[in-house]
């Protein structure tokens, strides 16, 4: 069926119908909270609820409550940024988007004909056990780093105007993470649904903070391992930051190799994180060493011959200027790894995204001459893009392309992006950065003096 006609047969249901609701979910059990496809805000998880039935990790009276409202033909107001597209554009909203993937679609007649009060098992399920990780990326937050909430704890917020990563709203909203230490009653409930919600599963993945810092993401690949005749099809995917201790890393390899090689899954996705080169990277993301990441990059490519990785780079200020050469790296480890054999047709993937949050960080503050590099490594992956004439088929695709292309697009636009503002609080930002830190920003990032005099 095409787009339009799995909209129509939602709209047979009700102009608020999405699949997604009972479908897809992202337990963040860390903190206690869930949430149905990405765009509506988290809630938190009532304990009361998951006393009664530990599917209340996904089945929450909230989300019954949308449900109803979907399955009458209203629409939740939780959803608003679907019903902004589809308001005000001839476009598709996420709405259909996701209600046509393989793990919705196929359940349309069981889902158009549950009551809405019913529990459901999701098909597609992401969940993070914990924010213990290793890492205080620039852009990242408490709620998925502990190094985030002990900096903060000691020191307090940054000195922007948004107080950048201040904790106390987060203990006024109950939302502060359980400590690695702490019994987590909502870890507690995913292991006693597990058995249950594995059998149903189309796409399991676990994220973070650092996965592999966390013991239940190894109990997970062992309970695979050996029930995987309940679930043969499932499509698996961890991030990591591959940057965890040597002997996890290999524990972790150990376990995929076991996984894949005996055809225990359908697939087997990595994800992971960066995005710029040499010490420009390991300012961004501080605490990586990016030699032992490329590194490991080689080791995992190398022993697992059917494992596809995929690198969520998150493109801002600090990316523009060594991303040309990040292209060129990726591009050699794709020709290197290409073997035919892969569950991706890619040994390694570039998905480029644009930060918007914090701002101070966008690619907005740059000057026309800084944007213009985004356009630049644009042009050079599309040389090193897929050719027709190319039978292996190694080069960047145009889905690769056109998301790089975007950001450039973007920078641009016009909006009510304060520019003034934003690099204000850029300049206080990395000078509370080096003074934390030890580091020194303008040694990384001569690139961006001028303005960083100009605000200072």
């Amino acid at each position: 069926m095409n787009l339009q006609e799995i909209r129509d047969k939602l709209d047979e249901v009700g102009c608020g119908f999405c699949l997604a609701k009972w479908t897809q979910v992202t337990m963040h059990l860390g903190i206690g909270m869930t949430h149905s496809c990405h765009h509506p805000s988290p809630h938190k998880i009532p304990l009361q609820e998951l006393e009664t039935s530990h599917t209340a990790l996904h089945n929450t009276t909230l989300k019954k409550r949308a449900r109803k409202e979907m399955i009458t033909g209203k629409r939740p107001k939780e959803c608003n940024y679907c019903w902004k597209v589809e308001d005000n554009s001839n476009s598709f909203s996420d709405r259909v988007f996701k209600s046509s993937e393989p793990w919705s679609f196929d359940q349309y007649e069981v889902i158009r004909n549950l009551h809405p009060r019913e529990d459901y098992n999701p098909r597609y399920v992401e969940v993070s056990f914990s924010n213990t990780c290793n890492f205080k990326c620039v852009y990242c937050s408490p709620q998925f780093s502990s190094k985030w909430v002990e900096e903060i704890e000691k020191l307090g917020g940054y000195p922007t105007t948004t107080n950048y990563n201040n904790i106390d709203d987060m203990r006024q909203k109950d939302e502060m993470p359980y400590k690695k230490s702490d019994y987590n009653p909502y870890v507690d409930a995913f292991w006693k649904w597990w058995p249950d919600l594995y059998k149903d599963l189309h796409t399991f993945r676990i994220t973070g903070g650092e996965p592999l810092l966390s013991k239940d993401t190894f109990k997970v690949l062992d309970y695979i391992r050996e029930n995987w005749k309940k679930n043969p099809n499932l499509s698996l995917a961890i991030n990591s930051n591959l940057g965890a201790p040597d002997k996890l890393i290999e524990q972790f390899i150990k376990s995929a190799k076991d996984i894949c090689d005996n055809n225990k899954v359908k697939e087997f996705i990595i994800f992971t994180s960066i995005e710029a080169e040499g010490q420009q990277a390991d300012y961004t993301r501080y605490g990586l060493d990016s030699q032992k990441f490329w590194k490991n990059i080689d080791k995992i490519l190398s022993e697992l011959p059917k494992v596809t990785i995929n690198i969520m780079a998150t493109f801002n200020a600090l990316s523009v200027f060594t991303y040309d050469h990040l292209i060129e790296r990726v591009f050699r480890y794709k020709k290197k790894y290409s073997n035919g054999k892969r569950y991706s047709y890619s040994a390694i993937q570039l998905d480029t995204s644009y930060l918007r949050w914090p701002p101070h960080l966008s690619v907005k503050i740059l000057n026309s001459e800084q944007k213009k590099l985004i356009l630049n490594s644009s042009k050079k992956m599309l040389y090193y893009g897929i050719k027709d004439f190319d039978q292996h088929n190694y080069g960047f695709s145009n889905i690769e392309i056109q998301k790089l292309k975007r950001i450039y697009d973007y920078s641009i636009s016009e909006d009510s992006f304060d520019l003034e503002l934003n690099r204000c609080n850029f300049v206080k930002f990395v000078d509370e950065l080096d003074l934390r830190r030890g580091t020194n920003f303008l040694n990384t990032f001569p690139e961006l003096k001028e303005i960083y005099d100009t605000y200072k």
